[in-house]
């Protein structure tokens, strides 16, 4: 386990957890295994932190499939949709979504291209192909006219856009909108979302509602959608698995999500 990034360049040393309020960690690549688990070992971890009055949290890319793989009450706070949604319970917090009427044209363009893009509202996938062939957990998909939608969307997906592609959805999008690109174990897609829906600000709605401050925050992440988080938080954590680039924006470097990274660099961290 490594010392880098921001934090290293000022010598500025490891925080305890009695400094620590808020624990907010991505899911796929950080928090899970890559058989789609969370080990005992990091349960436990969490649990304690938990117990020490410390929130914790995950902020993915993910949607309402996340429950799947983290039940929701083993967290105080919970980030979907890459931060269009932040909850606590089953209260909202934070919301941004992109209205049917800026979604549609940008559809209807993709689609025209022969991407494949899908539109995610809830539980619903309103896509161009079989999402449920690609992601089993996926079940609620309509295969969809996107000349007629009509849905406000979490979030925009397309699948392994090429270069070309992503220089072009980048180049149709109003200013109130982004494209983030991430992967998984199933391959590389791009995410187009509201300007206000990124881990970040999500991970800031729920600190405000807590009085939790930035430097009392640790962030656990893997890829390109979690820079923002890993920026804002006080320690920035980035798995040893993690895309290359990202390292340079850590504060720490932990190990890989298969050798419970997080629970390993909490654990020292934790007073007994």
């Amino acid at each position: 386990m490594s010392i880098i990034g921001r934090k290293a360049e000022i010598n500025i040393e490891t925080p305890m957890l009695t400094q620590i309020k808020m624990i907010v960690t991505d899911l796929d690549g950080t928090l899970l295994r890559t058989d789609k688990t969370i080990s005992k070992k990091s349960l436990a971890t969490l649990a304690r932190c938990r117990d020490a009055d410390i929130k914790v949290v995950y902020a993915t890319g993910r949607g309402t499939s996340a429950d799947q793989v983290a039940p929701a009450e083993l967290f105080d706070g919970r980030i979907t949709m890459n931060g269009a949604i932040a909850m606590i319970g089953d209260n909202v917090i934070h919301n941004c979504t992109v209205p049917y009427q800026t979604a549609r044209p940008i559809l209807v363009a993709c689609d025209e291209r022969g991407m494949r893009i899908a539109s995610e509202s809830g539980d619903t996938h309103y896509a161009n192909f079989n999402v449920s062939e690609k992601w089993r957990f996926i079940s609620c998909v309509e295969m969809s006219d996107f000349s007629q939608h009509d849905k406000d969307a979490d979030k925009l997906y397309v699948l392994n856009p090429t270069p070309e592609e992503i220089l072009f959805i980048k180049e149709m999008l109003p200013d109130d909108l982004y494209f983030v690109t991430t992967a998984d174990a199933n391959g590389f897609f791009g995410m187009i979302l509201h300007r206000d829906a990124t881990k970040a600000k999500a991970v800031e709605a729920l600190a405000k509602h807590w009085n939790v401050h930035a430097s009392e925050i640790v962030a656990f992440g893997d890829d390109f959608n979690d820079i923002d988080m890993l920026i804002f938080a006080g320690a920035g954590v980035v798995m040893e698995n993690a895309v290359d680039e990202i390292k340079s924006v850590a504060d720490y470097i932990c190990d890989s999500n298969d050798d419970d990274g997080v629970a390993a660099w909490l654990e020292g961290r934790i007073t007994n």
